[in-house]
């Protein structure tokens, strides 16, 4: 059984050695990447279990490089930076990022922390199916099934539809503001929130026609939820 592999995003090539080190150590094996684009690539090719990921990098900082990561996957990601301010870790964390690690680091604490944190994802393994009411999607199937009346119907849904509804669905209880679901949902070029507006629109009047038109409900100047009673 092979042990999990971690992809270690980072343009400081001594910071890199030692995490390096730290992790093989544990008995992980490590990737790594000192450009950000080829560690976009690293992603895509080898799926790694966890990113360790620094936030000032030439050509694409960390958020960008988090954005291009959660519109792929929902691979788990450690941010690394000398950034303190709380302001940057909520940006981190309203983006996706599991974890967020101040320079400078222990790097026994950074591997710890990525056990705890791949301890969590294998506890949820089952959670690429989610479920909210009676709509059903499936991460790795690409499908959203809707259940009414005792029949189920899916969904034909594009891509940024797709991951604006398991952005939502993965956390159903809270409001998610439009800026959030910019960053996680859409490719770059379409990042403007009336955009988001335009995309959920036509999510909407599927999910209607499927007989749920109140499942996505509008938060007036802050976002959309979900309504987690529609039964």
């Amino acid at each position: 059984m092979t042990s999990d592999l971690v992809l270690i995003i980072e343009d400081d090539p001594e910071i890199v050695r030692i995490l390096q080190a730290y992790f093989e150590r544990d008995d992980f094996r490590t990737i790594s990447a000192t450009d950000p684009v080829v560690g976009l690539g690293h992603h895509q090719r080898l799926k790694p279990d966890l990113v360790v990921l620094d936030v000032k990098m030439p050509k694409m900082d960390g958020y960008e490089v988090l954005a291009a990561i959660r519109r792929l996957s929902d691979t788990p990601v450690i941010m690394l930076t000398a950034l303190a301010e709380d302001l940057d870790k909520l940006q981190a964390l309203r983006m996706g990022a599991d974890d967020y690690v101040v320079k400078p680091f222990n790097p026994l604490e950074v591997v710890a922390r990525a056990k705890a944190i791949l301890r969590r994802a294998k506890g949820t393994a089952k959670s690429n199916m989610l479920r909210v009411g009676p709509v059903r999607l499936d991460t790795e199937a690409y499908t959203v099934t809707v259940e009414t009346g005792g029949a189920e119907q899916m969904l034909a849904v594009t891509p940024t539809e797709f991951r604006l509804l398991a952005t939502m669905m993965r956390s159903p209880n809270r409001v998610h503001d439009r800026g959030e679901l910019v960053d996680a949902c859409l490719p770059e070029g379409e990042a403007m929130n009336r955009t988001v507006d335009s995309h959920m629109s036509n999510l909407r009047r599927k999910l209607a026609g499927a007989g749920l038109p109140d499942f996505v409900i509008s938060v007036r100047g802050v976002g959309y939820r979900l309504d987690v009673q529609v039964r």
